[in-house]
C-alpha cells in the first residue's frame, strides 16, 4: 500500500474540515487537508486561516437543558471536538450565546492541527473529483465550493446544487460607540447581563430607519444569483423590512428584555444590539444585520441608529450565494455519496446550517471514515440526540424535492413521550428539558456502543 493510500484525504479547511481532521488524528489515522486558500480565493474569506468564521462570531446559544444548539455543543464537547475547545479557550462575553474571538479561535485550530505528527496540510485547489488511490476522502468544501470543483461534483452526481444567499453583518470599532446614548445589557440580563451594547429607538426613528432601508441602494444580482432563493435564518436585513414596517421589531431588533437607562428605564420602540467580535472587545458587530445594500449605503444608514452616528467600520456587511447538495438523494446515512463509496460529505455543502452543523457533520464524518477503517460496524447516533437528528434530517428525514438549509431544532427530534402518570401535557420549557434529558441519556448509550 502507497503512503498515499494510508492517509485519509480532507478537501477543505472549515469547521467540518478541520473537526474531520481532529477525529481522524485522534485515532492515529494520517490526515491530509488540500485547502486552496490563499492560492484560490472566495467572495466571504479575507485570510488563509483554517477554520476561519466568515460571518458571526457566535456559535449561538450555550444552554444545553433548553436550546438545541445548546445540547449539540454538549455532545460535541462530549466527543471531544476541537472546535468546541477552541471556543472554550478563545471565549468571549455573549449573554447566554458562545462567541468567541475568531482570531484567537482559528489560530488554536492551525496551530493544534499542524503540531500533529500526523497532520498534512496541502495548500491546492483540488478541481477533478479524487483520483481512485485516494481510497477515503471526506469533501467539506462548505457552501463557497469553487466553480472547478463544483461542475465536476455535478457531473458525477448527474444532479444540481440548490442554492441559497448568506450574508455577513458590519462591525464597528468600539471606541466610535457613543455610550451616552447606547448602554451595555444583555436580554433579560443573561450572562454576566452586560455582554450587548443596545442602541435604542423611539418610533419615529425607527420609522425613518425602515423607511431608509427600504430606498437604500442595494448590489445589483449577477445574471447566475437572480433566481437563488435567500436562506430564512439569515434575511438581509433591508429583506426583512419589506415584509412589513412591524418585522424587524419582532426580529433581530426587538426591544424585549431591556430598560435604557439613558431614558429612565423607559421601553424602547425598537433596539440594535451589537455583540463583541474580540477578546480585546475593540470590535463589535451588528447583530442580525446581514445586508446587500452598497457600502455607501450601509454608512449612510446605519449612521442613522442612536449612538452610531460616529460610528467607524472595521467591515461592512455582505452577501455571496452558497450551494449545498440535495442530500436526502444523493447522501446515505452515513454521509457516503452514492455515486462513489470513496467520498463523504460533510459541513454546510450537506445542506445544514450553521457553524455548529457543519462542525457536527464534520464530526460525524471523520467518526464514520475512522469506524471504517477499523473494520468496525458504524453506528448511528439516535434520532432523540442533536447530532443523530442533524444527520437524520439531511439524508433520510428531509423531502428531497424541496430540501432547503436547515439548523439543528427540537423539530427535528422525536416528541418526548408523555409520562402515562402526570395528566398535564409537555408544553415550553418542561418540554425542552425532557428532550434534553432523553437526549442526554440517548448520546451516553451511543457513546459507551462505540467504545
Amino acid at each position: 500500500m502507497s503512503q498515499t493510500q494510508k492517509h485519509v484525504h480532507i478537501i477543505g479547511g472549515g469547521m467540518a474540515g478541520t473537526e474531520a481532521a481532529w477525529q481522524l488524528l485522534k485515532a492515529d489515522i494520517p490526515v491530509i487537508l488540500h485547502e486552496m486558500r490563499p492560492h484560490q480565493k472566495t467572495d466571504a474569506h479575507t485570510t488563509e486561516n483554517l477554520a476561519e468564521m466568515v460571518c458571526s462570531n457566535s456559535l449561538r446559544s450555550d444552554d444545553h437543558h433548553y436550546n438545541a444548539v445548546g445540547l449539540c455543543h454538549y455532545e460535541m464537547r462530549e466527543m471531544g471536538s476541537i472546535i468546541m475547545a477552541a471556543a472554550e479557550a478563545s471565549r468571549v462575553p455573549a449573554g447566554g450565546a458562545l462567541a468567541v474571538d475568531r482570531q484567537h479561535f482559528s489560530a488554536f485550530i492551525s496551530k493544534t492541527l499542524e503540531s500533529h505528527p500526523l497532520f498534512t496540510l496541502d495548500r491546492i485547489e483540488i478541481d477533478t473529483i479524487p483520483p481512485a488511490h485516494w481510497e477515503n476522502v471526506i469533501v467539506a468544501t462548505g457552501p463557497l465550493t469553487s466553480a472547478k470543483f463544483s461542475t465536476a461534483l455535478q457531473k458525477l452526481t448527474g444532479d444540481s446544487y440548490l442554492s441559497f444567499f448568506d450574508a455577513i453583518s458590519p462591525i464597528i470599532h468600539r471606541h466610535s460607540i457613543d455610550m451616552t446614548k447606547a448602554w451595555f445589557q444583555s436580554r433579560y440580563d443573561k450572562g454576566d447581563g452586560l455582554d450587548y451594547i443596545n442602541c435604542p429607538m423611539n418610533k419615529s426613528q425607527y420609522v425613518a430607519f425602515i423607511d431608509a432601508l427600504l430606498h437604500g441602494k442595494t448590489i445589483a444580482f449577477k445574471q447566475w444569483e437572480k433566481d437563488t432563493p435567500y436562506f430564512e435564518g439569515c434575511l438581509p436585513i433591508e429583506v426583512m423590512a419589506k415584509r412589513g414596517p412591524e418585522t424587524l421589531r419582532f426580529g433581530p431588533m426587538k426591544p424585549v428584555g431591556l430598560s435604557n437607562p439613558h431614558w429612565d428605564n423607559q421601553r424602547c420602540h425598537a433596539v440594535v444590539q451589537l455583540r463583541q467580535d474580540n477578546k480585546l472587545a475593540t470590535l463589535w458587530n451588528i447583530v442580525g444585520f446581514q445586508t446587500k445594500l452598497t457600502y455607501g449605503a450601509q454608512i449612510e444608514i446605519f449612521k442613522k441608529i442612536p449612538g452610531l452616528e460616529q460610528a467607524e467600520f472595521a467591515r461592512l456587511g455582505g452577501i455571496h450565494r452558497n450551494i449545498f447538495l440535495n442530500s436526502p438523494k444523493l447522501l446515505d446515512p452515513t454521509l457516503r455519496l452514492k455515486a462513489d463509496k470513496r467520498m463523504r460529505f460533510a459541513g454546510q455543502i450537506t445542506g445544514v446550517e450553521g457553524y455548529v452543523e457543519s462542525a457536527a457533520t464534520g464530526m460525524l464524518a471523520g467518526l464514520f471514515v475512522q469506524r471504517d477503517l477499523a473494520g468496525k460496524k458504524i453506528i448511528l447516533p439516535p434520532e432523540t440526540t442533536a447530532l443523530g437528528a442533524l444527520i437524520a434530517h439531511i439524508t433520510n428525514n428531509a423531502e428531497a424535492t424541496t430540501f432547503q438549509p436547515m439548523n439543528v431544532n427540537f423539530g427535528l427530534m422525536p416528541p418526548p413521550v408523555q409520562n402515562s402518570d402526570s395528566p398535564r401535557k409537555l408544553k415550553g420549557r418542561d418540554r425542552k428539558l425532557a428532550m434534553t434529558e432523553r437526549a442526554k441519556a440517548d448520546f451516553h448509550h451511543w457513546k459507551k456502543a462505540l467504545e
